[in-house]
């Protein structure tokens, strides 16, 4: 099966419509001269019959005189072979003719034809052709009169038999090869048109089809996308519309297979963090168990509770680590349903110092809360938000060193509720502020205990409530901002 492009399927689909409308022409353009001859040739002829009728005594009070008809039919049709006259009684039966014998095919014309041509209506009128069963051709006709009284009418054919076969002979060579000339001549002049045009007009589609089949995504994800063909204003040529919307959809796919690489390596990092942080205090835990179990005869009392009590330390950091990743994979993989609902957020805070305020005391650090009067109750989700004050002031106590200070600031604007947390700790490093919420820390940046997930989780919660939370500039630690909408 021949494959072909898409010009060169729109090149024959053009030139076969071409010969299809040519064809048309040419029967219209025949039919109307077809038609234009015979109306011609029936107004040149009007008055032959009548002339005929009066030349002569075809019929009398008898009957039709037999002898002179044929006669003078012969004389007729001698002279112009193009014609055929016959004598019609009034009902249209054929009293008279000079047909060879078997020529003639009806014995009756149908005289409705004749009427019309008597009444004058509009040319080319076509009747009935003796010489054929089915044939119509372009007559004249006029009443015979005998003695005053209408006997029947002369009726004749203007295009006779020997005129027709003539005429075939003569045209049917010219015609065919006029014919067969005119059609290749159109086909090869349609066929190099179809070419040029549908060439200028698919380039355009070539150009997009050429992009597409180049079009690389991870070419794409690379480095920075071509920037999409710019469209002028009112555009409305849709291959201009297409190639636009390729190059927007080329440029977003190259955005998101960059993403896509970019939390691929942050996946990979987060499982090689994970398990440093893991794998530090499993360590600890199997080494002082594995110490109790193979010392505990010669061990001390006091010995045996401080193994004891590290043991119990470790397997803590690992079952807070652990709750962290569950609840991180939970508010990834759409787990959490949000459960919104108007509470007081000077409350909440109030409630959150409390977990603190043995950490902070035994660290001597200063907690305070700077809330502003009249504050309005905020929608959200009460134990989601609890949890990202909770990570928050977490952080800031263990990365605040001992006399420091942790201040929570309340503030309304615009119809929301500002948070801040603020702490003198030794602030975040250049390096991480803009993966801050979206990256594990590098290995042994921070504690272990923390494995980098409090402010990912914080990050999440956070957009689960359409908010975000920025690290501001601070004279000295740590600042973080977000707000909540305010009750209406």
């Amino acid at each position: 099966m021949i494959r072909l492009t898409l010009s060169q399927r729109l090149s024959v689909v053009f030139c076969a419509l071409l010969l299809v409308c040519c064809g048309a022409l040419m029967w219209i353009q025949m039919r109307s001269t077809a038609m234009h001859e015979q109306e011609t040739v029936q107004r040149l002829s009007r008055g032959l019959a009548e002339h005929i009728a009066r030349s002569g005594e075809l019929m009398d009070a008898r009957g039709m005189r037999g002898g002179e008809v044929r006669a003078l039919f012969g004389k007729l049709m001698a002279v112009n072979p193009s014609v055929e006259v016959y004598l019609l009684d009034d009902e249209g039966r054929i009293l008279g003719h000079d047909a060879p014998d078997g020529h003639l095919r009806r014995d009756r014309v149908d005289l409705a034809p004749v009427r019309a041509l008597l009444r004058d209506e509009p040319l080319p009128i076509l009747g009935d052709d003796p010489r054929s069963a089915t044939g119509r051709k372009v007559f004249n006709a006029a009443p015979l009169w005998v003695q005053g009284r209408q006997a029947g009418y002369i009726y004749v054919v203007l295009v006779g038999e020997q005129r027709e076969v003539l005429a075939a002979n003569i045209a049917a060579n010219a015609t065919l090869r006029t014919t067969l000339w005119s059609l290749a001549i159109l086909a090869a002049v349609g066929l190099l048109a179809g070419v040029v045009a549908f060439r200028w007009v698919t380039r355009p589609l070539r150009q997009l089809t050429r992009r597409i089949q180049a079009f690389d995504v991870d070419a794409a994800g690379a480095g920075t996308p071509l920037p999409p063909t710019p469209l002028r204003p009112g555009e409305r040529d849709e291959l201009a519309i297409l190639q636009h919307s390729f190059g927007h959809m080329s440029q977003r796919l190259g955005e998101q297979w960059q993403q896509l690489r970019e939390q691929d390596l942050q996946r990979r990092e987060l499982v090689a963090n994970i398990s440093h942080d893991l794998r530090t205090p499993l360590s600890s835990l199997h080494g002082y168990l594995e110490t109790l179990a193979l010392k505990d005869a010669t061990l001390s009392a006091d010995e045996r509770q401080r193994y004891l009590s590290i043991a119990l330390s470790q397997s803590h950091k690992v079952g807070r680590l652990a709750q962290a990743l569950f609840e991180l994979a939970r508010l990834e993989h759409g787990g959490v349903v949000l459960d919104r609902q108007a509470f007081s957020l000077p409350d909440l805070v109030q409630d959150v110092f409390q977990k603190f305020e043995l950490a902070a005391e035994s660290r001597r650090q200063a907690l305070s809360a700077d809330i502003a009067p009249g504050l309005p109750p905020v929608v959200a989700d009460l134990a989601l938000i609890e949890r990202v004050l909770t990570n928050l002031l977490d952080n800031a106590i263990r990365h605040t060193p001992e006399g420091g200070r942790i201040t929570v600031t309340l503030r309304a604007a615009d119809g929301e509720v500002q948070i801040s947390v603020a702490d003198s700790g030794p602030g975040i490093a250049p390096e991480r502020r803009d993966t801050l919420f979206t990256a594990m820390p590098a290995l042994g940046s921070q504690r272990p205990d923390s494995g980098g997930l409090g402010l990912l989780i914080v990050h999440r919660i956070l957009q689960l409530h359409g908010r975000d939370i920025r690290l501001l500039e601070s004279r000295e630690g740590a600042l973080f901002v977000f707000s909540l909408p305010a009750a209406r």
